[in-house]
């Protein structure tokens, strides 16, 4: 019968899924990009594995993938250690708090999520102790209700307050400013937001030419910042599936 069929069935091999879900990927940004006029290999895809295993990761290896983004530094810390011979650059995309510069200077190559001084002066004063380079992102908050207090706290330093988290970041030794970051709004249109992100891009760039990083746009939402100036995708479901995670 079907029935008994469909239950004997094998699963797709992940590796397969995973390949499936990049190609479609791929075929996406590129169709952004030429409906935006951009070339496809000036976005970069980055794989945000949050809650998903070590051997994800290698998968993605294989496939090309070598930017890695993660949430939570404990999750992190130990999954860039499993796949340290992979020669990936680590991404930590998530809120962080100053205690954990320490754990986070130690393995991230870039941290997308600086909005404040005292931030940048902890992972400043830890990268020199690590005597290591980290670029950083200026993350700007692009939702207004959030920064006003309305909506209550969420990440990101208010757009008026971008070229000073900027300074700060330049101030320390270890660090470089490396652009600008954002999540789409809770309302409200999100290629409008990218749009202003983008105008915050520009301004940060006059000050830091080297700034050029955009991160913008997951996965329900990448095209439309592609369309808005994006240059880094943060994806995760796209790539990974909805599946039930299973970090090991």
């Amino acid at each position: 019968m079907a029935g008994d069929a469909d239950r004997g069935a094998d699963p797709v091999p992940r590796a397969e899924l995973i390949a499936a879900n990049l190609a479609d990927v791929r075929a996406r940004v590129a169709a952004a990009c030429a409906a935006a006029g951009r070339r496809p290999e000036d976005v970069k895809i980055i794989a945000v594995t949050k809650t998903y295993p070590a051997s994800d990761v290698r998968i993605l290896a294989g496939l090309g993938i070598t930017d890695v983004g993660e949430n939570r530094d404990q999750e992190a810390a130990p999954k860039a250690a499993q796949c340290g011979d992979l020669g990936l650059n680590w991404h930590f995309v998530g809120q962080l708090q100053t205690n954990k510069a320490r754990s986070v200077a130690r393995y991230a190559d870039v941290v997308h999520s600086v909005d404040r001084d005292r931030l940048a002066r902890a992972l400043g004063a830890r990268a020199r102790a690590e005597r290591r380079e980290l670029t950083c992102l200026v993350q700007v908050n692009l939702d207004p209700e959030s920064v006003e207090g309305v909506l209550g706290p969420r990440g990101g330093a208010d757009p008026r307050d971008a070229m000073a988290v900027a300074a700060a970041i330049d101030a320390e030794e270890g660090l470089r400013v490396g652009g600008v970051m954002a999540v789409a709004p809770r309302e409200g249109e999100p290629g409008e937001a990218f749009d202003r992100l983008n105008s915050v891009a520009s301004r940060v760039r006059d000050r830091y030419p080297r700034a050029t990083v955009v991160s913008a746009g997951m996965s329900g939402d990448f095209e439309t910042a592609i369309a808005g100036g994006a240059t880094h995708l943060r994806l995760g479901a796209a790539l990974l599936g909805d599946r039930e995670p299973n970090v090991g």
